[in-house]
């Protein structure tokens, strides 16, 4: 596995990810635009702070970085981290893949030393407090390589994916994308529409809320900020799915207006089969 890595981004998922490889021993700088973040970051023990940035770093160059900042932002981080070499290897975080591929590739960034990837493992929360070394252990992380990414550049990020306990996955990165809006952006936004509803109930009707309604709108709690990034690298994907649910609940609301069971029949017995197919995670890490 890579020794010597830099995490650019101290939130959830870069703080995890250095938790996990300093269980095994690495040796990880911190850096982030949020100094605090770093600094909290490294007092948790994932790493040490690399005050500055990239910009600011003189050594020889790390064996991997590890872009952990949103989509939008992947494209000038990997251009700014290889214009001051600050690593030989380089791999993100995001949820998307197509779009900031192909602004890096505008950018003139070096793809033979950059492997797309997107560890299938988060939580409600963000912040480096949120972070945890076991986070990914037997969760899927799906690796995109572009065309042009080397063969050694894959086997660094893959050792990083091991040395984290996930199970590395190959695709597309267009292939990543429409997986990525039905299985995770598209539910997101379902969940904030129902968590939406509660805005304006009375307190007296929240108060009785159980779990059904935790578990519909737990995704909901998530940072819109973060999550408006996601969704505009991926829009027309998400939008996509988001039209045949649409549809689903169309006609579901007409059905019941109508009293025409069958169609209300047909979506309850389609979810329950939908969620049946979700895999149960203790067998997938038992496999």
């Amino acid at each position: 596995m890579p020794r010597r890595l830099i995490v650019i981004g101290a939130g959830l998922i870069g703080t995890s990810i250095a938790l996990a490889v300093r269980d095994h021993g690495a040796d990880v700088l911190l850096t982030d635009r949020d100094p605090a973040a770093a600094r909290l970051a490294a007092g948790l023990g994932a790493g040490v702070v690399l005050p500055g940035g990239p910009a600011a770093y003189r050594g020889a160059p790390a064996d991997l970085a590890v872009l952990a900042v949103p989509p939008a932002a992947v494209p000038a981080a990997l251009r700014d981290a290889q214009k001051h070499q600050v690593a030989h290897v380089y791999t993100d975080v995001a949820s998307v893949k197509q779009a900031p591929i192909a602004e890096a590739a505008k950018l003139g960034c070096d793809l033979t030393a950059f492997v797309g990837g997107h560890p299938l493992g988060g939580r409600e929360w963000s912040g480096p407090l949120a972070a945890r070394a076991g986070l990914f252990r037997g969760r899927s992380w799906v690796l995109c390589p572009t065309g042009e990414s080397g063969a050694a550049a894959a086997a660094t990020v893959t050792a990083l994916v091991r040395a984290c306990g996930a199970r590395p996955v190959l695709m597309d990165p267009a292939e990543h994308d429409r997986a990525m809006a039905v299985i995770s952006h598209a539910p997101h936004v379902v969940a904030s529409a129902m968590a939406a509803r509660f805005v304006d109930t009375p307190e007296t009707i929240m108060r009785l809320t159980g779990q059904g309604a935790r578990d519909v709108t737990r995704i909901a709690a998530g940072d819109p900020r973060l999550w408006l990034g996601i969704m505009s690298a991926n829009a027309h994907p998400i939008a996509d799915v988001l039209d045949e649910v649409a549809r689903d609940l169309a006609r579901t609301a007409s059905a019941l207006r109508s009293e025409g069971n069958t169609a209300v029949t047909d979506l309850l017995v389609r979810g329950r089969v939908g969620h049946g197919r979700i895999p149960d995670p203790q067998k997938v890490e038992d496999s």
